[in-house]
This record gives structure tokens, C-alpha cells and sequence, in this order.
């Protein structure tokens, strides 16, 4: 599982927080000013906590029931005024056709290899799910193995996970309805095409790994949730399972689980030789992890807690007989790879192979008898080839400032496929030689623009504290902070800044949309992320969250001091964590910014772990339960930092309301009171999308109206359609 503001200008923002006693929240009163949208009632309750003394009131509580009458009857009505005012908008349609015709171009998957087939995924242009092919060797005739967009009429059902025998003739997959992270897996006959009667259910935050002659898979699962409560209940209480193909979910066998600690996840891998299930102990989103096993060969044998100390991040390589090759943080912040030996795992006989380096170790991957190694240089990728021994063989050429995926294959497999993405070019497909170290173009999309008409730079600002904060700024090619005038650009900056998560240069048709207009996007690597390695995260997690917003704070004020834009000209952007990132800053820096696009956002600080997975988040951000986190937490929770009469930039709050990962009620909230205390008449707008939920395996058609609708809010508010 790793796997999602205050400035020294403006000083009232960054006061001394009053005493207990002065911060308690009286109930609300009425508006200063009258909206002029005519909102929807938002009826406050009477719901008053007491945290550690403190008095704090929260009155949409009610919100909190997505499927109680007064909510769904809440929502309508929200629904009903947002698309009212977008359907207003001139520009709406064109960028829902330009969004749409820039998206209609053939995307790939580097294709995996299992025994004699080959398998990757394909989508033709605009169908709502990528479909699954399968070829009888590399060049074999491709056929389709599942087609997503056949399972509803919507494309709201997804393949949320895949896994394949050694051979390749059996595959397990898993499907997510409505953007919900619960899935249930199914088995599937490769050459036939043909479903078994397999079905498993409750499980989340899992993969499957078949054993080596493919009889049966591991996968992990949570107790059944109450009748009716699947999307909002707490999650505890992981569990890591055998099943056995053929046989129904009741017969299958308990593995492992931890009684004594709900809180804690459990992934479990066959190792390539089939030796050994790997599995993988995570509390939460902490980076830190334990690393257990056991024998799969061996009668009786139990499982083995080979590493148990939790003080750092252990991701399982591979290994070679009974040498496990480990990738670490421990004494080493950036990462490295090490190799432990099971018959003396001790931490004192452990061998470094590849030792830390200046640059953050993302990834290694076992391949061509030796490991591939994905670093981050200034948040861009790099890639070498090393022997098994660690001693470095070659550097693996890009084509230019971007980042890379794939990498699959087997320890003696001497080629591999990956591929590689900028901001303005859509991932590439090549096929990597390990022999020779050269990469062969294998797929390349057709596109309806031209990428050389951009360029991506790279450059550096001082946030707050002094610490240099790098970021990318995309546009068209010779772009200038004096194009148009000084200050004119409209510009679209994007965050993100926690769990150890990087942002390196990924391709959107939608940033293509926005920068082919003139238009700047710009990204910096906050701390809180892991461009870095963990010291990078570290700064900017628990105490130190409010790092993050300065270093977001301040890349605006660079954008601005440079001349590239103005506040009335700068939209600002942000997801899940990165939604947390908006609301703190329109809070925090209301004047700072021209527009503002919240998306899918943990909004309420003090009661984030109360509900469904939001519990794993303490470890990121700490917990109002705790005396010593809850000040902190206060400080900058957006709900609870909104203040009546406030001015607060244009707006757009955007939410699904089956999101079971940040609950829709983060926005519910956090959007009602937004509008009760706008006192500007910039717009406060929730855009709550009906059977979608997080984001993972949104249809196509509905990310690209989302991202229309967006963008012509965002363009109407900065006055540039």
C-alpha cells in the first residue's frame, strides 16, 4: 500500500493559534451576505464535540448518511444548480470536443508474458474500459480475452486487478462496480475464453498470486460489512486467504490475519520458483512494513516473521534460492536494494547490492538475471541495468524528461517491454534487449496534435522555509512569463504533497487541452511526496502537513513574482490528498488565487478516520483522538478553518457519491459550508458524479465530461474563454 498553506506574506494567515478555550466553534450563524446562485438549503444541526476540551460543532453531520432522503434529496438539488450554471457556459461543449478528440487515439499496455501467450491491453480511442487481448507469442494473432465495456451499460464496471498462472492458461481477475474499491474476483479459461464458477467477495486492497502449477491463488479479503453499510464502514481486521479453483469462497483457507492489530493489511506473492508465498505486512499508509513467509513446499510449515521490526519500508524483489533481495529505506532515506539471507536474516548480515544513491530508488525489478532500477532524478525518470551482483552494468536511454512503467518478466527472461510517457507525449511501448541495453519502438499511438509544439522546463523556487522546491511548467514551445502581457497567462498548477506519493511527468489529453490554448501548467514537487526519498515525505507529514501548503503557497507566488500570471489568471488543482491540498489553500490564501478545483478531497481533519479505510491515514496525518494531533489537525482542516463572511475564489467541489475511499461526505461538508459563508459572489459549486467513486476505473466518457466541465468552470472564472 503505497500503493494518493501559509505564506510569510500574508502574516494573519500564520497567527499563533488562541488558547483551547478560544478556539472552540460556536453553531454557525447566518450568512453575511446573500448568495447569489440561490444554494440550496443546507439545514445545520445541532451535533456539538468535545475534543480533549474543546468544543467544536458540526452541524451537516447529517451529511455523513449518503443514502438517508434528506442527503440523496441534497444532492439532486446540488446536482441541479451545478450543471444549471455549466450548461450556461459557451465554452462548455468545446472543451468536451476537443477533450474528446484529443483522446481518441489507440493506447497500449506493455505486454506481459505467461508461458507461450502474451497479454496486454488495448483501447481503440474512446471506449469507456481498456479491453484485455491475448496472442499466442509475440507476434501471434491478437484476440480479446475480456472486454470491460461489455459488463454494464455505463462502462462503470472495471477490472480493478488481473493475475495470470505460470503457464498462462488461467487468469483471475477482479471487478469493481461503480468506482467502489470492493471487488470480486472471478477465473478465467484463456484459450476458451469461458468463466469457471469461481466467485470471491469482500475482498479490497488486494491482488491474487497463483501457486506455481496454478491450482489455486492467494488474495486477501475483510469480513463481510454490515447489510447496507459497505461504503461508509470502518475497515478492519485484514486477512490473507488460499482458494482453491473449483471449490466455493466458504472452503477456501484462512492463511494469515492479525487479531490483535485490525488495523494491519496483509499481501501475499508466490515467489517465481514457487518456493515460497511472500507477504507483505502494512499498518495504513505507512511507508513502514514487515516482510514475512512461508514455505510453500513444506508440510506443516508455518509462517516465518523474517523481517518484524517496522521501522522502515521492505518491498520483496525476488529472490534466488534462499536469498530474499529486499528494497529498503532503512539507513538509507533515498532507498536501496540488499540482500538477506534466510538462514541469517539478522540485520548485521544483511549485503548491500545497490547502496543508496543521490537520486530516490522508485522501483527494482528482477529480470535478465539482474535488476532494473527506476530512480527519480528531479522527479524525472531514470533507468540502469544492474548484474545480481548490484555492480552496475548500463544505463537505459529515454527519450527524454518523463517517467516509465512495466519492466514484467521472469529472472532468465533477457528482454522486457515498458513504457514511457511525458507531459506531452502519450505512452510509447518498447521492447528493452537486457543483452545489449537498446530499446525497440513496438507501439507508438497516432495523435491528433503535435507534440513538438511544447516544451516542459524545469525550474526552482524558495518556498517559506528557504528549501528549494523544484517544478515543471508546461506550455507551448518558447513560452514567456511575458507572452501576452506580464501576468496574463492563465495558469492550471496542480499538487498533490503526501504519502510518500511522486508526481513525475505523466500525459493528460486534458493538460494537451489547456496548454495548446496558451495556456501554463505547472507542477512542483511538494514535500510530503516521495520525489525524494522519505526525508521529502517526512517534511511534510503529520506536524509538518503545513509545510506542504507553504510549498504550494509559494510556488504561486513564484508564478506571480516571475510574471507568468496573476491571482485573477491562476487556477489552482488537486485530488483525494491533493483535494485537501485546494481547500487548505483557498482557506488559508483566499486572495491568492482565481479559481479553484477540488477534487474528491479528505475536507474534515478532525473525523477522516471514522469512516471506511480513512483510518490507515493516521500514520500520514495523525488523529483528532490523539491531544497532542488534534490542535494540528484544526489548524488547517478546510472544513473547520472556513470563515463566515469570507471571500473565497470561484470554486467547483468534485465528488462521487460512491466513493468509498475520502466518503463523499468530505465534500458534502465541506461544500455547504463553503456556500453558507461566501460573502463574494464567486461561485461555490459541488459537482457530485451519480455511480463513480475515487477515480479508479471512471469510464472514459465520464472523466472526459468531468474534465470539460472543469475546465470551463476554471476558464469562465479566470475571464479567458
Amino acid at each position: 500500500m503505497r500503493a494518493l498553506l501559509c505564506s510569510a506574506l500574508f502574516a494573519s494567515a500564520c497567527a499563533t493559534s488562541p488558547k483551547a478555550e478560544d478556539r472552540a466553534v460556536p453553531t454557525p450563524q447566518p450568512p453575511v451576505a446573500k448568495p447569489t446562485l440561490g444554494y440550496p438549503e443546507s439545514k445545520q444541526g445541532s451535533v456539538v464535540d468535545d475534543y480533549h476540551g474543546t468544543k467544536i460543532a458540526d452541524p451537516y453531520r447529517w451529511l455523513e448518511e449518503p443514502s438517508a432522503p434528506d442527503t440523496r434529496g441534497w444532492i439532486e438539488q446540488q446536482n441541479r444548480l451545478t450543471f444549471g450554471y455549466l450548461d450556461k457556459l459557451p465554452a462548455r461543449a468545446r472543451w468536451n470536443a476537443r477533450i474528446t478528440e484529443l483522446n481518441d487515439y489507440e493506447r497500449y499496455s506493455p505486454p506481459v508474458r505467461r508461458g507461450s501467450w502474451f497479454f496486454y491491453t488495448h483501447n481503440d480511442g474512446l471506449q469507456n474500459q481498456a479491453v484485455f487481448w491475448k496472442m499466442q507469442g509475440e507476434t501471434g494473432k491478437p484476440e480479446v480475452l475480456l472486454d470491460p465495456n461489455t459488463l454494464s451499460k455505463d462502462g462503470t464496471v472495471a477490472v480493478s486487478g488481473i493475475a495470470y498462472t505460470d503457464d498462462g492458461n488461467t487468469m483471475a481477475y477482479a471487478l469493481s462496480a461503480a468506482g467502489s474499491d470492493w471487488v470480486e474476483w472471478h477465473v478465467r479459461d484463456v484459450k476458451s475464453g469461458k468463466d469457471a464458477t469461481d466467485l470471491i467477495k469482500w475482498s479490497k486492497f488486494s491482488g491474487a498470486s497463483f501457486t506455481k502449477d496454478g491450482k489455486a491463488f492467494f488474495y486477501s479479503r475483510y469480513p463481510e460489512p454490515k447489510a447496507g453499510q459497505a461504503l461508509e464502514d470502518a475497515n478492519y481486521y485484514h486477512q490473507l486467504w488460499l482458494h482453491r479453483l473449483g471449490t466455493p469462497q466458504e472452503k477456501d483457507e484462512l492463511v494469515f490475519e492479525d487479531k490483535d492489530h485490525k488495523t494491519r493489511g496483509f499481501g501475499g506473492g508466490v515467489s517465481d520458483d514457487g518456493k515460497y508465498l511472500v507477504i507483505s505486512v502494512w499498518e495504513g499508509t505507512d511507508r513502514r512494513t514487515r516482510l514475512y513467509y512461508k514455505e510453500l513446499g513444506k508440510k506443516g510449515a508455518q509462517v516465518v516473521r523474517l523481517i518484524d521490526s517496522f521501522d522502515a519500508a521492505y518491498a520483496y524483489v525476488g529472490n534466488h534460492g534462499a536469498t530474499f533481495f529486499v528494497q529498503t529505506d532503512r539507513d538509507a532515506p533515498r532507498g536501496r536494494l540488499i540482500a538477506v539471507d534466510l538462514a541469517r536474516p539478522e540485520p548485521k548480515a544483511w549485503r548491500d547490492l545497490i547502496p543508496e544513491q543521490a537520486d530516490k530508488l522508485e522501483t527494482v525489478h528482477y529480470v535478465g538475471n539482474g535488476f532494473l532500477t527506476h530512480r527519480l532524478h528531479q522527479a524525472a525518470a531514470e533507468v540502469t541495468f544492474h548484474a545480481e551482483s548490484g555492480k552496475k552494468l548500463r544505463d537505459i536511454s529515454l527519450p527524454a524528461i518523463g517517467d516509465v512503467d512495466g519492466f514484467d518478466g521472469r529472472p532468465a527472461e533477457m528482454e522486457t517491454f515498458y513504457s514511457f510517457a511525458s507531459f506531452t507525449t502519450p505512452s510509447t511501448i518498447y521492447k528493452l534487449d537486457l543483452k545489449t541495453g537498446a530499446s525497440t519502438l513496438f507501439r507508438q499511438p497516432k495523435l491528433k496534435f503535435d507534440p513538438t509544439a511544447f516544451e516542459t522546463r524545469q525550474v526552482m523556487y524558495r518556498s517559506k522555509d528557504g528549501t528549494e522546491i523544484p517544478m515543471f511548467l508546461v506550455g507551448k514551445k518558447g513560452f514567456s512569463a511575458t507572452q501576452g502581457g506580464p501576468g496574463e497567462l492563465a495558469t492550471y498548477l496542480y499538487g498533490y504533497g503526501g504519502f510518500n506519493i511522486s508526481l513525475s511527468p505523466s500525459f493528460s489529453s486534458k493538460i494537451i487541452a489547456w496548454v495548446e490554448r496558451g495556456y501554463i501548467y505547472a507542477q512542483p514537487s511538494l514535500r510530503g511526496g516521495g520525489e525524494f526519498g522519505e526525508a521529502w515525505h517526512q517534511a511534510g507529514m503529520l506536524d509538518k502537513k503545513q509545510t506542504v501548503f507553504d510549498d504550494f503557497a509559494a510556488a504561486a507566488q513564484w508564478l506571480i513574482k516571475e510574471g507568468y500570471t496573476r491571482p485573477e489568471r491562476l487556477a489552482i488543482s488537486g485530488r483525494s490528498n491533493g483535494g485537501l491540498l485546494v481547500g487548505a489553500s483557498i482557506t488559508q490564501h483566499p486572495e491568492l488565487f482565481g479559481a479553484a478545483l477540488a477534487g474528491v478531497g479528505v475536507m474534515d481533519m478532525l473525523r477522516f478516520h471514522k469512516f471506511t479505510i480513512g483510518h490507515a491515514w493516521t500514520s500520514e496525518y495523525g488523529s483528532s483522538d490523539n491531544a497532542k494531533d488534534f490542535p494540528v489537525l484544526q489548524r488547517y482542516s478546510p472544513l473547520h478553518n472556513i470563515k463566515a463572511g469570507g471571500h473565497y475564489p470561484p470554486t467547483l467541489v468534485v465528488t462521487g457519491d460512491h466513493d468509498d475511499r475520502v466518503v463523499p461526505a468530505h465534500s458534502f461538508k465541506f461544500a455547504a459550508a463553503l456556500q453558507h459563508a461566501q460573502a463574494a459572489p464567486a461561485p461555490v459549486l459541488i459537482r457530485i458524479d451519480v455511480a463513480t467513486g475515487h477515480g479508479s476505473g471512471k469510464p472514459l466518457k465520464k472523466q472526459i465530461e468531468e474534465a470539460a466541465d472543469s475546465f470551463a468552470f476554471l476558464a469562465h472564472a479566470l475571464g479567458v474563454e
